[in-house]
């Protein structure tokens, strides 16, 4: 669907080729030079900001003029004809993309293959990308018939060279007067682009997108210049206006989106030397520089690239949304003459549609434009919104302004659609899919498009607040109610929910302002719930919601839950079981959200855990906390009866238990306890190393024990082979005995963050353990294992923090470092050379970033004091872990060290 392209001397000087070319010039040589010196000119062209709209036709021109004269050259056939087919077909041919032909033979002309072989292996020889077919017209209207990508190929074809009655003769046969009547292809490619979006999990914000197969991309662009070829005959997008199914202005909106889209692809081939379509981490910086973004304050060069591409892709996904549903409407139901059916004065329903009753309604009833939303939900029959009332709510959605946000029917409206019992998520979806959302509620379109340049975020600021909300309905939905049974029985109790969907909505509105976005963000919540006629309590609740979004993620992760000073500070903060049952469903839908591979077994036992010590402090009262001594006799007595019912005597109970520590009874439970012990009381001296393996523990992974003489260096042993078994440690417990031994125990998933399952597999990790435990006096060497192509592009700088918690009496170590293969092992390494004992661990990685929390002591179990120990510790990290220099804190008296605040946690955002 492109224009013809005129003859450019300067590209290709055609004239002097032949010259050249009958002088005896080398062809294979003259070609190659040819085509380089081409290229060259046209990535010239690019650097000096000539549009890729220009360019990519031209390129395509260029390769027509070096087959043609490369078809003449070889004379592979005199019957045959050479077509360009596909995106070449078009016109249409970027840097590194494939040049598609087709051989089209008469039948019987299969004898013709070996010149067609030399003639293939002649374009490779000259350094075209071809993808070649050989067909006789039989072939071409069978493979069109069972294909409808043939079929599309062919639709789009043109002669090149050879015979033009046998080319027009293919385009008759395949054509959709005989194959693929408009219908029947509309269907066919409909259904073809739900199934390459679905790929993408429907949405063109994932953090390396594809340029041409993502929802947005250019194929969506593709699929409506397809679908007005076949059915109308159109030769260009432009042909749409003058059939009414496209505006001027939304035709220029097409052309502009393609032209970006061009722009970014010609760019990236030329970045990346071959096809690529891929916007991947090794390119988008890079990309960015070169389209002239630089970095801001709060603003990465790279996030605001992006964030520009994802707001052109959206705005493409709409426009082909809204032309796809015309097309529908004008080809699979125009013979479907149905009386619309009256909803009411506004809208009725037609051919299954929503539509408007007349052209004015938005005009005369502005708030009819949240009005469509209500009615979708309430009429669940309804396939979609009609393509022309699509169209009146782009024209009209500049009525929702500040006047439109202070009309009482548009609050009323709003919290109607919030409240009701169905469609959620579709239709916020849809709002904002139709640009409705963020005129609604303006600081969501500052959040549109809106990307982090980490692998923790996977999706943008907007498509992970939409993710959230719908993680958070499937709670509501009985159907999934054994997904998250927990999640799905507080969500049923829950007295309003709609609280915690604005809670959702407003829970990240505030990134990329600067300063503490979550307490920006609370300020607009607060004020948008007083505006929508909610309570004062209310109001505060969903603040307080959006506030301490990250308050039971971080408690989780960062401290130790183990320690009921920490469950009673937690419940403090918490103050009630209200705010607790809302705190908890947002906080496990936000991590599900924020990078669904980030989402694991450990973290959902984890927030359990929390969850429930919580509710029982609170159950308990805040004025009468729990004491570790009532705790541990609460553990014991309970461990005991589990001994009992297993033949333990209480003798022998109290005999092993008189070695441990209070620390073990107040970080284990009762039935690890149990376990533990019934283990111990049967080893011989001669089983130590004693390793112990529960495939599915209480705490959602595969609990790896380790009970042996507590000397040499177990913890670095024991990490640098889970290491080498490709497993990831996500939480370490080491205690370590009145008589010298340790109990060490390792919370660890699999590769796709599954707990260990295959008893082989088990097997083989406590042979390995058992083997590497026997000598505990070998210094283990840290992990080699190169980084994977992901975390290649982000540097993380070392940070280290020291504090002592005199309460428990460790040194608290918190390292903020750059994930990589065998972290931990390296960890471990620095504390051997460096005489530390490890007593307990929290290991939380974010995307590429590690935020680990290690308690620890001297060799002879007291809090560390000496200088030149944190100077050693300091010195083998920073070598062990990338010698960029790393930064020393040393603080003393806090129970948790205070840290430069994460992006997460709020603070002076560089990125929100």
């Amino acid at each position: 669907m492109c224009p013809q392209t005129p003859s450019d001397p300067a590209l290709f000087d055609g004239q002097s080729f032949d010259i050249a070319l009958k002088g005896g010039t080398a062809p294979i040589a003259l070609f190659r030079n040819a085509l380089k010196e081409g290229d060259r000119t046209l990535a010239q062209r690019f650097t000096e900001g000539v549009s890729a709209a220009d360019l990519v036709p031209r390129r395509a021109w260029l390769v027509d003029e070096l087959l043609r004269r490369a078809w003449r050259l070889c004379e592979p056939s005199t019957e045959a004809a050479l077509c360009a087919v596909g995106g070449y077909g078009r016109g249409e041919l970027h840097p590194g993309s494939d040049v598609d032909i087709m051989v089209l033979l008469p039948e019987g002309g299969e004898t013709a293959a070996e010149g067609l072989e030399q003639f293939i292996t002649f374009l490779w020889d000259i350094g075209l990308e071809v993808g070649h077919s050989v067909r006789t017209l039989a072939d071409c209207v069978r493979e069109s018939e069972a294909d409808i990508t043939v079929a599309t190929n062919l639709m789009e074809s043109r002669l090149l060279a050879g015979k033009p009655a046998l080319y027009q003769a293919m385009r008759e046969d395949t054509g959709p007067a005989r194959l693929w009547a408009s219908r029947d292809f509309f269907r066919a490619k409909w259904e073809e682009q739900l199934a390459r979006h679905a790929k993408y999990e429907d949405t063109a914000y994932n953090l390396e997108p594809n340029i041409k197969e993502g929802p947005g991309g250019l194929r969506d662009i593709q699929m409506v210049g397809w679908v007005a070829k076949r059915h109308f005959g159109a030769e260009t997008l432009h042909d749409l206006v003058g059939h009414g199914f496209l505006t001027e202005s939304e035709h220029q909106s097409l052309a502009k989106g393609q032209e970006y889209l061009w722009n970014v692809r010609f760019a990236l081939h030329t970045l990346a030397g071959r096809r690529e379509d891929r916007l991947l981490f090794d390119h988008q910086i890079r990309l960015a520089e070169q389209f002239g973004y630089q970095d801001q304050e709060h603003n990465l060069a790279v996030e605001q690239f992006m964030q520009r591409y994802f707001r052109v892709v959206m705005g493409l996904s709409r426009l082909n949304e809204m032309l796809l549903q015309l097309f529908q409407e004008a080809i699979l139901y125009a013979d479907d003459d149905e009386a619309p059916v009256v909803l009411n004065k506004r809208f009725q329903a037609r051919r299954g549609f929503l539509e408007v009753t007349h052209s004015n309604v938005f005009k005369r009833y502005p708030f009819a434009l949240l009005e469509v939303f209500l009615l979708m939900q309430q009429h669940p029959e309804l396939k979609g919104v009609r393509a022309s009332t699509i169209r009146l709510i782009r024209q009209y959605r500049n009525l929702v302004d500040a006047r439109f946000r202070r009309d009482l029917r548009a609050r009323s409206l709003f919290m109607e659609i919030m409240r009701q019992p169905q469609g959620i998520t579709h239709e916020m979806r849809r709002m904002h899919r139709y640009g409705v959302l963020a005129r609604y509620i303006p600081a969501f379109g500052q959040i549109t498009g809106r990307m982090q340049y980490d692998l923790f975020h996977a999706y943008t600021v907007d498509s992970h607040t939409l993710m959230l909300l719908r993680n958070l309905r499937r709670f509501a939905i009985p159907k999934h109610a054994h997904e998250f049974p927990l999640c799905s029985t507080i969500m049923n109790r829950l007295p309003k929910p709609e609280l915690l969907y604005l809670a959702a909505l407003f829970h990240d509105i505030a990134k990329g302002r600067g300063g503490d976005h979550s307490v920006l963000g609370a300020e607009d919540a607060y004020t948008f719930c007083a505006e929508h006629g909610l309570s004062s309590y209310d109001a505060r609740l969903v603040a307080w919601l959006v506030r301490n979004h990250l308050l039971m993620s971080m408690t989780a992760q960062r401290k130790d839950i183990a320690d009921p000073q920490v469950i009673n500070d937690f419940a403090r903060q918490v103050g009630d079981h209200i705010h607790l049952d809302y705190l908890y469903l947002l906080t496990v839908s936000d991590i599900r959200s924020t990078n669904p591979s980030l989402w694991n077994s450990w973290k959902d036992s984890l927030l359990a855990e929390l969850y429930s010590s919580t509710k029982r402090a609170l159950r308990r009262g805040l004025g009468d906390p729990m004491g570790d001594q009532e705790l541990i006799r609460e553990t014991q007595t309970h461990a005991r009866h589990r001994l009992r019912a297993r033949g333990l005597h209480h003798m022998t109970v109290r005999s092993i238990w008189r070695r441990f520590t209070d620390d073990y009874f107040l970080r284990y439970s009762a039935e690890e306890i149990a376990w533990h012990t019934a283990a111990i009381a049967k080893a011989r001296p001669q089983d130590l190393p004693l390793v112990l393996i529960n495939p599915r523990g209480p705490r959602g992974g595969t609990e790896v024990f380790v009970y042996t003489r507590d000397v040499g260096h177990v913890f670095a042993l024991t990490a640098s082979t889970l290491d080498q078994l490709n497993l990831d440690i996500q939480d370490a417990r080491i205690i370590t005995t009145d008589g010298g031994y340790t109990l060490d125990s390792y919370l660890v998933l699999d590769e796709q963050g599954e707990p260990v399952t295959e008893r082989g597999r088990v097997e083989e990790i406590a042979l390995r353990l058992r083997d590497a435990l026997q000598d505990t006096e070998r210094l283990p060497q840290p992990s080699t294992r190169p980084l994977p192509r992901r975390l290649r592009h982000f540097r993380t700088a070392t940070q280290l923090s020291f504090s002592n918690d005199v309460r428990s009496h460790h040194t608290v170590l918190e390292l903020i470092t750059g994930d990589r293969p065998g972290l931990l092992s390296r960890v471990g390494y620095a504390f051997t050379t460096c005489d530390i004992r490890l007593k307990n661990a929290k290991i939380t990685t974010i995307g590429e970033r590690a935020e680990d929390v290690f308690f620890i002591t001297d060799d002879a179990g007291r809090p560390i004091s000496d200088p030149r120990q944190f100077e050693c510790l300091r010195g083998a990290l920073d070598e062990l872990l990338g010698g960029e220099g790393t930064q020393l804190t040393s603080q003393s008296g806090a129970h948790q060290p205070a840290l430069p605040p994460t992006a997460e946690e709020g603070g002076d955002e560089r990125t929100g």
